[in-house]
């Protein structure tokens, strides 16, 4: 049987040849039918953060992942509060060493200043009383307080800030100082000579000093006060951030444990107890260091600074004073001051308003000494105080009746003399000033001292407090493998 041959023609399909209708080919069409078959762009790339957030919003649905987020946070927590101890210490340690250190000596030497130039004026006046008898102690008297006040305006200038109004106070006193000893020394000369006109000479002397030398003195002295007062307030506060940040810190280490022992029935972690004993002994550290200092900060202020300006403030009225006193013997009532309907030897009213100032002084100290130590030479000087008036009075009441050389000897004399009475006022006040310095210095120090090793002890031991509480977060973390 034979079979037909196969045909190599392909096999019938839709077509005009299998009666089947097909559609016409559509060409292609430009505009909206054809952008409506183009591919869509790709969404726009998400940010890192939001990549980052998902990221941990992921990880925190798992225990690993948690565990993970639980000892950054911690770690995180205990080297911040770490960092904020030390800068808030280290802070407060420069500020107590600039009070011990810096702050106070600037202003006990500017105090000095002052003191040297009032006793440099005063004895002046009582070589020029002398006249030809002046003796060598009281002219090296005179030169040694001005190389006194000499250097101690070197001092300051090299602890002043360039431009700043102490620095101008000191500038000013500078100037003014080879004037001043240049109206003394004439002064001298024509004394010796016997010319009335050093009296004058010496008068204007003692303006210079009373209106514009002591005047930049005392400024120069309240604005060392001022900054020593700026060092106590940065130095004294508490650290409250870094407080914060610790007992913040101490909570959260609570939790985590309290969290690890619902989670595995285990009562300690070694690196989360480890990690809380160093943020337990560091804020410790920091609460009663920081108590300790500023109790010795507060000590050296109340029972050192402050006795030490009153202190120094008598001193300087007793010199100014003596000064006066001097004075109304050399100007023999040519200067006289107007209070009211009543005229006055200007000089003998002056003294009388230091004196007021100086009993005010003394009693003020007399109440903050708080050891026999500091109130002996305070009451002493009181006593002085009181022999130093019954005799100015005395010589005032010689001077007044045409007695001058009686009142002279009464003033300058060497024995029963009101120098006398100042001479021990004066010795009895630095007495005084020696102990209050000591007392504050031993303060202050001990304030300074409490504060020691605290800001590097705190960043060593928050560095060991994290890697304990990452190394006790990696112990759980190890069960998970």
């Amino acid at each position: 049987m034979t079979h037909p041959p196969k045909s190599s023609a392909a096999p019938p399909g839709p077509g005009p040849a299998s009666g089947v209708p097909t559609m016409p080919a559509i060409p292609p069409q430009s505009g909206v039918a054809a952008e409506s078959r183009a591919p869509a762009p790709a969404s726009a790339r998400r940010t890192a953060l939001a990549e980052g957030a998902d990221r941990l919003r992921a990880a925190a649905t798992t225990e690993p992942g948690r565990l993970r987020l639980i000892g950054a946070v911690l770690a995180l927590l205990v080297v911040a509060f770490g960092a904020v101890t030390a800068w808030q210490t280290t802070d407060r340690a420069a500020a107590a060493d600039d009070v011990l250190h810096r702050s106070q000596p600037l202003s006990s030497d500017a105090a000095d200043i002052y003191r040297s130039l009032a006793d440099a004026n005063t004895a002046a006046s009582s070589g020029f009383l002398a006249g030809g008898q002046e003796t060598a102690a009281s002219r090296d008297r005179y030169e040694k307080d001005i190389r006194t006040a000499a250097a101690k305006l070197v001092t300051a200038a090299a602890n002043s800030e360039p431009n700043s109004p102490s620095a101008e106070a000191i500038s000013k006193i500078n100037t003014l100082l080879p004037r001043y000893k240049g109206l003394v020394e004439r002064a001298r000369t024509y004394n010796r000579q016997g010319y009335p006109v050093g009296g004058a000479y010496l008068r204007y002397a003692n303006n210079v000093m009373q209106k514009q030398m002591l005047p930049a003195a005392e400024d120069l002295y309240k604005k060392e006060n001022q900054r020593l007062r700026d060092d106590y307030g940065d130095a004294t506060p508490y650290p409250w951030a870094a407080i914060a940040l610790g007992v913040v810190a101490l909570a959260a280490l609570a939790w985590a444990q309290r969290r690890n022992y619902q989670h595995t029935n285990r009562v300690l972690n070694h690196g989360l107890v480890a990690a809380t004993a160093t943020a337990a002994v560091v804020l410790l550290w920091l609460v009663v260091g920081h108590t300790v200092a500023r109790a010795g900060l507060n000590g050296s202020y109340d029972h050192g600074v402050r006795s030490l300006n009153v202190l120094h403030d008598a001193r300087i009225a007793s010199l100014k004073a003596r000064g006066n006193e001097n004075l109304s013997l050399v100007a023999r009532g040519a200067d006289t001051v107007k209070v009211g309907e009543e005229t006055y030897d200007a000089y003998y009213y002056d003294f009388d308003k230091d004196m007021t100032v100086l009993g005010k002084g003394l009693a003020q100290a007399k109440k903050l000494a708080d050891d026999t130590a500091g109130s002996r030479p305070v009451v002493a000087a009181e006593g002085n105080m009181k022999v130093w008036k019954e005799r100015h009075a005395s010589a005032r009441t010689e001077d007044e009746n045409g007695n001058y050389q009686t009142a002279l000897d009464k003033v300058i004399g060497a024995k029963g003399a009101t120098g006398e009475c100042f001479d021990s006022v004066d010795a009895n006040l630095a007495s005084a000033l020696t102990h209050e310095q000591n007392e504050f210095r031993q303060s202050a120090g001990n304030g300074l001292d409490a504060m020691t090793g605290l800001p590097v002890g705190a960043a060593v031991l928050a560095v060991l407090g994290a890697a304990g509480a990452v190394l006790g977060i990696g112990r759980r973390l190890s069960e998970y493998r």
